[in-house]
């Protein structure tokens, strides 16, 4: 039995705003917040906030611009959230819009219709209610008349976490294809009136075809490995218990936040040990692995982690690799930002056709939780 990815789609919103766009909107927001603090700021009783540059943005992530749901309100100085507006339960929810587009791209790539699908999974980082499942609303947006769906959450994971479900659904006879998508609107959990972490995240929405074939083209899933380890690094404190404590409504942890640099000390040594760990288990050298299509977080992590991957002897040409066209490591992340769970789906959707039968390629995504996802995939014919 040969599991594949057979199809990948990609949702891309309507709006993009640069590093310089960006930069603007913070720091007339942070001279319209210090002037309306300016006693308290002088007292010492708070801390004034920082303006930034799109030189210290790129220079920080390698993050050139981002997509997005809503410009004109993230941009707002005095707003700084998109703007998005419920809809009422008889529309199709944004996330559900969105899964379907990308959904839609998938099946063409993948040469088959929505009932030929029998499970949908939605792998993400932020579902945009409890219930029903966006999963079950794709479910029925796409005109499916059998299977089942279901939400899952491992936060930046997700979508490497979601194709070892698929996988395993396959294996347990409970699904033949499967249907993943990562609809990431993370605006809408972005903090923008901090200089730390207002440049960090995009909008998108990426899906896979996984299914049980030994005669469609594409990428026969080898093996998954998943990997937990509880931090605070990363969190959002955003939930359905925060009505019952007034006090907190509101506050700016219940929005993303993060140490960055105790992350990038953390985790990056873990994903390079799993990694290597993960490719050896499977008989193979990390120096056979033709690309590593990683979590699109931080250009210089991903620079890090490829360094540590190839050994000392690699790490000049790995750097240059990944400051001259990426072949080994694609970065998209100065396009997209950081989109969460699709970052390493969108790296893999754009830079995957190159491979020749036999490549063998590792999808990895990391992130809050601490939760580490590699995926070995290998082109077949």
């Amino acid at each position: 039995m040969s599991i594949r990815i057979t199809g990948t789609g990609l949702y891309i919103p309507p709006f993009s705003i640069s590093n310089e766009e960006l930069a603007t909107s913070l720091n007339t927001h942070v001279e319209l917040y210090n002037a309306e603090h300016a006693a308290e700021i002088a007292a010492g009783t708070i801390a004034a906030k920082l303006s930034t540059s799109a030189e210290f943005i790129e220079k920080a992530s390698g993050v050139k611009a981002r997509y997005v749901m809503n410009k004109e309100g993230v941009l707002d100085p005095r707003r700084l959230a998109p703007i998005i507006p419920e809809r009422p339960d008889d529309e199709i929810s944004i996330q559900a819009e969105i899964a379907v587009v990308a959904a839609n791209e998938a099946l063409k790539a993948a040469n088959l219709t929505a009932n030929d699908i029998d499970m949908v999974l939605v792998a993400c980082s932020n579902m945009q209610r409890a219930y029903p499942a966006i999963a079950i609303e794709v479910q029925g947006a796409l005109g499916m008349t059998h299977g089942f769906g279901f939400d899952m959450n491992v936060a930046c994971s997700a979508a490497t976490f979601g194709l070892e479900q698929a996988a395993n659904a396959i294996k347990a006879g409970s699904a033949k294809r499967v249907l993943m998508v990562n609809p990431e609107i993370t605006s809408g959990h972005n903090n923008f009136s901090t200089r730390d972490s207002h440049f960090i995240f995009g909008d998108v929405c990426t899906a896979v075809i996984v299914e049980e074939t030994d005669s469609k083209p594409g990428f026969e899933i080898i093996s998954t490995k998943l990997f937990t380890q509880f931090s605070n690094a990363i969190r959002n404190n955003f939930g359905f218990l925060n009505r019952g404590d007034e006090s907190g409504i509101g506050q700016p942890d219940k929005l993303f936040r993060q140490d960055g640099r105790r992350v990038f000390r953390e985790v990056s040594p873990l994903v390079a040990q799993m990694i290597t760990d993960h490719v050896a288990a499977n008989g193979l050298n990390v120096h056979q692995v033709r690309r590593f299509w990683l979590h699109q977080a931080n250009g210089t992590m991903n620079k890090f982690i490829l360094k540590m991957i190839l050994g000392k002897e690699s790490a000049a040409e790995a750097t240059e690799d990944i400051e001259h066209g990426a072949d080994l490591a694609p970065i998209i992340l100065d396009e997209f930002a950081n989109t969460s769970s699709a970052g390493s789906i969108i790296a893999f959707h754009r830079n995957s056709q190159d491979f020749a039968i036999g490549d063998v390629g590792v999808i990895c995504s990391f992130g809050a939780g601490y939760s580490i996802g590699s995926v070995i995939v290998k082109k077949v014919n």
